[in-house]
């Protein structure tokens, strides 16, 4: 049986579909670290992490941010649950370099451990949106 040669990703998050459409390949952030998939792929079950979410479709990659969830890949698909993603075009680049400072800003009044986990996660979700956003714009 021969290897297929594209496919099938679908993002869904709890405001509903994402992305469907069919891919070249795929790189996603795992919970461990970035994983890339292309047509062929062994079927694997991965925890999603933080992180920048991109996809190539006729030589051009595209951009997404995803943000914890589960990612299951076929050969010939590759279906992702996200807890948070969005499109680099939703992106208000002002919005989320305003939400960076603020968090950053909560990082450095912080004593001790209380509220550090939370204060990182929101300096993480600004930066990747900030990236995520001016990569696909071009600006990076």
């Amino acid at each position: 049986m021969p290897l297929p040669t594209e496919l099938e990703l679908e993002i869904v998050t709890p405001e509903g579909l994402l992305l469907r459409e069919p891919v070249d390949e795929i790189v996603a952030p795992g919970e461990q670290g970035y994983f890339g998939v292309r047509p062929g792929h062994t079927p694997l079950m991965a925890t999603l992490g933080l992180g920048e979410l991109k996809y190539r479709r006729h030589g051009e990659w595209h951009r997404l941010t995803c943000f914890s969830g589960w990612c299951e890949v076929q050969p010939d698909r590759v279906s992702i649950l996200a807890d948070i993603g969005e499109h680099a075009s939703d992106i208000d680049v002002g919005r989320a370099e305003q939400a960076m400072q603020r968090a950053a800003e909560r990082l450095k009044r912080l004593r001790g451990e209380a509220g550090f986990d939370e204060a990182r996660l929101a300096y993480v979700r600004a930066v990747t949106r900030l990236a995520v956003a001016r990569k696909e714009r071009g600006g990076a």
